[in-house]
């Protein structure tokens, strides 16, 4: 696909899953999450409290525009044409159909629609193009769109998040790295998704798996963090839980990376650099975080490659190189 200046733009619609960006925001972000049942009071002060733990606010709102930004400009380049980014969040405002609307606007004929998270579920990723495909809906002449629903098992994706981990592990002290272990992590989602044959939990396993190969893991395992507050079972185990188990084992540490997620946020931010580094201190044990990756140049290489594949114009720059080492979800989510 090759073009000139004069064409009409490439929209990029980046659709994340949004984050309030103030404390009064968190009850009716949190109410949005729940489908319009507002939280207890004593849910909303827990949310709250853990916004205040990191700062007040979380930055996902800021990594996700520089994420598209950089984005719209890499692809450019390669295809030689503009690329216009659109971004829109699925449990706060700008809300995809919003950006959908500006898209429309902007007299833009054909987008590729990207969801910021590496593993598709029907929980999960579904939503958000649900989301973009109705407000699209509402128009008699839509532009033509092409949805990019995973990217899990992209050979960049992989060498980015194996970088880190090797990185990372070589931070460790030496004395202790021979029994220090490798945690991936993901969102948790509700069991009965899973049992109507979701790929979700086989999509986080084959990152894994393909990460712990590329970094040349002997020893690693697949847990899952910040399950909702409802009455479904979540899928596990849960990340503490490994924890415990693997210092119990007799494991000096924990290298922890959270493969299901793309950008600093509340589930990084306090659940892991928090949470988990709370039950690691009063367990004795050593635990580090792999960097997200945000707006890391090798990621926005990758996230462009996914893109250029699905568009037809296939180069796979990032899986070849070293790049540079540098994921929002919430509760309920």
């Amino acid at each position: 696909m090759s073009g000139s200046a004069g064409e009409a733009p490439l929209g990029l619609l980046v659709m994340a899953y949004g984050t309030p960006q103030t404390l009064d925001e968190v009850e009716p972000y949190y109410t949005h999450i729940r489908h319009g049942r507002p939280p207890t009071p004593e849910l909303l002060q827990e949310l709250v409290e853990r916004y205040r733990a990191i700062g007040g606010r979380s930055p996902l709102h800021e990594i996700t525009e520089e994420q598209a930004r950089k984005l719209a400009a890499r692809l450019s380049e390669r295809l030689g044409r503009p690329v216009q980014p659109f971004v829109g969040y699925l449990h706060i405002a700008p809300f995809i159909a919003e950006a959908v609307d500006r898209l429309v606007a902007a007299g833009v004929e054909r987008a590729v629609g990207l969801v910021m998270a590496p593993q598709y579920s029907a929980a999960s990723v579904a939503l958000y193009l649900n989301d973009a495909r109705e407000a699209l809906a509402r128009y008699q002449q839509a532009p033509a769109v092409t949805y990019i629903d995973h990217f899990h098992d992209h050979p960049g994706f992989v060498a980015c998040l194996a970088r880190r981990v090797r990185d990372t592990l070589e931070q460790v002290p030496a004395d202790i790295r021979p029994r220090v272990e490798v945690i991936f992590t993901a969102h948790s989602i509700p069991q009965h998704v899973i049992d109507r044959g979701d790929p979700y939990d086989r999509h986080v396993r084959e990152t894994a798996e393909r990460v712990a190969r590329a970094a040349g893991l002997d020893r690693w395992h697949v847990a899952y963090q910040s399950a909702g507050r409802t009455s479904d079972v979540w899928i596990g185990p849960d990340v503490g839980d490994v924890i415990r188990e693997l210092a119990g084992r007799g494991a000096a540490g924990v290298v922890v990376c959270p493969a299901g997620f793309v950008a600093d946020h509340l589930e990084v931010l306090y659940d892991i650099d928090i949470e988990c580094k709370q039950i690691a201190d009063e367990l004795g044990i050593y635990l580090a975080r792999t960097p997200s990756l945000n707006a890391a140049d090798d990621f926005i290489d990758v996230l462009a490659d996914v893109v250029m594949d699905r568009l037809g114009e296939t180069r796979h720059e990032a899986a070849a190189g070293g790049g540079a080492p540098a994921g929002e979800g919430e509760p309920g989510r």
